[in-house]
């Protein structure tokens, strides 16, 4: 509660300070995401797009920025046909006359008088949007007798007020029944991925509520601030070792200033702890503090630096990490706490008009002596990504290929109590499966026609897992001490009951208008332990309009 009157007080503190033209962020797996990306790499030196690892995507700084790039990179047909949806989708910020972006026909005069908007108002002080969620598609599974399915309906919308401030919204009810891999997932944490409360559907299906929203204010030329319930990501990778999309949304506070060569976040943010109530129970808070700085070192080359604390405070929060400039691992020292801090370090280079090299190094903790003593200590708790794009492959235009490789040692994350741990609502805030693992990812991309779509992708990854009551490292929501750590020396990558998981996917989806999407996909999984194996398939087709797509890509 106190956290939340701070936030409030301050953001009202902000709204008295003269403001500038707002913005809001482009909603979660945003099919814009993809034109951005490859007009980065294209351009390769673009000021804007190269600020590009912290997400969503302000619409105020991208929108204008890819038409800009329109006249000066080589655009295929495709991309074309993308830019020109990305300026249906987001009118507001569309360059040029509106009228070139009118439907042809409107529905009851009134409705999609534009053809990616169903209800649009365009006034001198007020703008908003207004756009039906939905979302249904059915399966089924190997050696399962019940379908797997997938249904979901809600609404979106976004706006302006007297170009000062900005909103957004997203609610949705939801029901589904997952593949059997899933539901393991699911008992084995109590949380449904990606979402918060849940009841049972069905016996073995979710029913949940999916409600987001954020106000905007750009409170001086180079800063914007929002708060909100939603989600954020840091990093140029499918996945981040420093803060993804994967868990449930949060209540945040985010400060975003971009100057010069530099950009730089300050992420506050409302968490719960690893348990699960009844809806009628206050479940139990802790928080988290994150600072990204992005620095252009070169027209191509960007550099940043990540510092994260996640703590537990039973009705108060800790004011020191309201500090946008401190390092935490001092208040923490100077606090006397045992709050779990991490710090890291990222690159993205964009190279020869075709590639992008990307990478992260969390560090969470380690000893120098340790590291060359080879013996394998439990605190030498780190993790590394090293990744590389490759856009319009083999002179195959909109062929883009991505490889990506994730390595998180034993207990990173994790912490001496079950509070601080990097979780939220019983989910990474990192990796969807925690620690102790080498992961390998390809991605394979190709729109061969401009509302044709294929994705391939492979992931396979090796983790240590616990054995009975003995930890090993992987599962961050268990403290990292006595009695579940039996041992000081002798973990690596691995270590425990060494499991290995093959996932394999293939989507094929045609958008059969703007943001409506008819798609079918096929899923292969396998996972062996032990010398036993379980493996599964999966195939399905649906219908997407206006959300993104959920995957369980793990």
């Amino acid at each position: 509660m106190q956290f939340k009157q701070t936030l409030v007080r301050l953001f009202f503190l902000l709204i008295s300070i003269p403001v500038f033209s707002q913005t809001t962020y482009l909603p979660q797996g945003a099919k814009e995401n993809i034109l951005i990306e490859r007009l980065e790499i294209k351009a390769q030196t673009d000021s804007i797009l190269n600020f590009s690892k912290t997400r969503p995507y302000s619409r105020r700084q991208v929108i204008p920025e890819i038409n800009r790039l329109d006249s000066i990179a080589a655009l295929s047909a495709v991309d074309q046909y993308n830019l020109y949806t990305a300026n249906i989708s987001n009118l507001e910020w569309a360059i040029g006359d509106r009228t070139q972006f009118a439907s042809k026909k409107t529905f009851w005069k009134n409705f999609y008088k534009t053809p990616a908007t169903f209800y649009e108002v365009n006034t001198k002080d007020f703008f908003l949007a207004v756009n039906p969620v939905f979302q249904y598609y059915v399966g089924k599974e190997k050696n399962n007798n019940e379908h797997i399915f997938l249904n979901t309906r809600g609404v979106s919308l976004r706006g302006r007020i007297a170009d000062k401030i900005g909103f957004a919204a997203y609610v949705t009810d939801n029901q589904e029944r997952d593949p059997h891999y899933v539901q393991q997932w699911v008992n084995e944490r109590k949380a449904v991925p990606g979402e918060g409360f849940y009841k049972d559907f069905k016996g073995t299906g979710y029913d949940y509520f999916d409600a987001r929203g954020y106000i905007t204010l750009n409170v001086a030329r180079y800063i914007d601030i929002a708060f909100g319930y939603d989600k954020n990501f840091i990093g140029n990778g499918y996945r981040s070792l420093f803060l993804s999309d994967f868990s449930n949304s949060a209540l945040f506070f985010k400060i975003n200033t971009r100057i010069w060569k530099f950009n730089y976040q300050n992420l506050f943010m409302e968490l719960q702890n690893a348990e699960r109530f009844g809806a009628d129970i206050l479940i139990p808070k802790k928080y988290a503090a994150m600072h990204h700085l992005d620095m252009g070192i070169t027209k191509w080359l960007n550099v940043g630096i990540f510092e994260g604390v996640v703590f537990g405070r039973k009705d108060h929060f800790e004011f020191g990490y309201l500090n946008p400039v401190i390092f935490y691992r001092s208040i923490e020292q100077q606090n006397g706490s045992f709050d779990n801090s991490v710090a890291g370090l990222d690159f993205k280079a964009n190279v020869a008009h075709r590639f992008q090299f990307y990478g992260q190094l969390l560090l969470d903790e380690f000893k120098l002596s340790e590291i060359k003593a080879h013996r394998g200590w439990w605190a030498n708790k780190f993790a590394y990504q090293l990744g590389a794009k490759y856009i319009d492959a083999f002179n195959i235009k909109n062929l883009d290929l991505q490889i990506e490789s994730n390595r998180i040692r034993p207990f990173t994350y994790s912490h001496r109590d079950s509070v601080a741990n990097y979780t939220h609502y019983n989910q990474p805030l990192a990796h969807p499966q925690g620690a102790n693992l080498q992961e390998i990812i390809g991605i394979a991309r190709y729109q061969p026609a401009a509302k044709w779509m294929v994705e391939a992708k492979a992931i396979y990854y090796t983790q240590g897992k616990d054995s009975g009551n003995v930890s090993y490292g992987s599962n961050i929501f268990l403290p990292n001490v006595d009695p579940y750590r039996k041992q000081d020396y002798g973990f690596n990558v691995g270590s425990g009951v060494k499991t290995k998981t093959a996932y394999a996917s293939l989507l094929l989806s045609y958008e059969l208008k703007p943001n409506l999407f008819i798609e079918s996909n096929a899923v292969y999984r396998k996972e062996s332990a032990l010398g036993t194996s379980a493996n599964t398939f999966v195939i399905y087709a649906g219908i997407r309009w206006n959300m993104h797509r959920r995957e369980f890509d793990y």
